[in-house]
C-alpha cells in the first residue's frame, strides 16, 4: 500500500491558481456566461471559497483582467531585455496569442467597460500597457497608436480563431487584411 503526500499549496499560490482558472472560463463564456461555480470547478476548490477569497465574481473578473494586463507586461520586458524594438515586442505578442483564454479575457474586459466598476481598472490596465510600450522603445505617439492598432485586430483575429490555437482556414478577407503577416 502507497502512502500519497499532497503538498498543501500556500494561499498566495491558491489564489494564483484560481485567477488562472477564472482568465479560462471568462476567455471562453465572457462575464455574464460565466459563474464563480465554473470557475471553482476548473480550480478544483469549492465556490465559497472562491467567494472567500474574492467576494463577488466581478472582483474575481477585475483580477482576471489584471492578469492578464501583467502576463503581457511581462512578456513585452523579457523581449525587450534581449531587443527594445516594437517588433521584438510583436513577436512576444504574437507568442501570447498562443494562450486565447488571456486574450479573450481582455476582451471580454474591454466589452464589460460601460460598468463602472469594470471600465475604470479596464482602462487603466490598458493605459499602462501603452505606456510600457513607449518606454520599453521609445516609440511616439503615432508609432505607439499603431502597434496597438495592429495587436487589436490580431487579438480580434485570434478570438474569431481565424489565427493562432484552433484556427480555422482563413477567408479571404483575412488573408488580404493581414498581407505579409500570412505566417500568423
Amino acid at each position: 500500500m502507497s502512502t500519497v503526500t499532497r503538498t498543501r499549496l500556500t494561499a498566495e499560490e491558491r489564489q494564483e491558481q484560481l485567477i488562472e482558472a477564472a482568465v479560462r472560463a471568462f476567455g471562453e463564456n465572457g462575464y455574464a456566461g460565466t459563474t464563480t461555480d465554473q470557475v471553482a470547478r476548473l480550480a478544483g476548490v469549492s465556490q465559497p471559497y472562491v467567494i472567500r477569497l474574492f467576494r463577488t465574481k466581478q472582483e474575481l473578473f477585475l483580477a482576471a483582467v489584471q492578469h492578464a494586463g501583467d502576463r503581457i507586461e511581462a512578456k513585452w520586458r523579457e523581449a525587450a531585455g534581449r531587443e527594445a524594438t516594437l517588433e521584438s515586442l510583436g513577436g512576444a505578442y504574437k507568442e501570447l496569442l498562443e494562450q486565447p483564454g488571456l486574450m479573450n479575457t481582455l476582451l471580454h474586459g474591454f466589452a464589460a467597460s460601460a460598468d463602472p466598476a469594470v471600465g475604470e481598472p479596464v482602462r487603466t490596465c490598458f493605459g499602462r500597457l501603452y505606456d510600457v510600450v513607449r518606454e520599453l522603445t521609445g516609440a511616439d505617439d503615432e508609432e505607439a497608436r499603431d502597434f496597438f492598432a495592429f495587436g487589436m485586430l490580431l487579438t480580434c483575429l485570434g478570438s474569431m480563431r481565424v489565427i493562432g490555437p484552433g484556427a480555422v482556414p482563413p477567408p479571404a478577407w483575412a488573408v488580404g487584411m493581414l498581407g505579409t503577416f500570412k505566417n500568423l
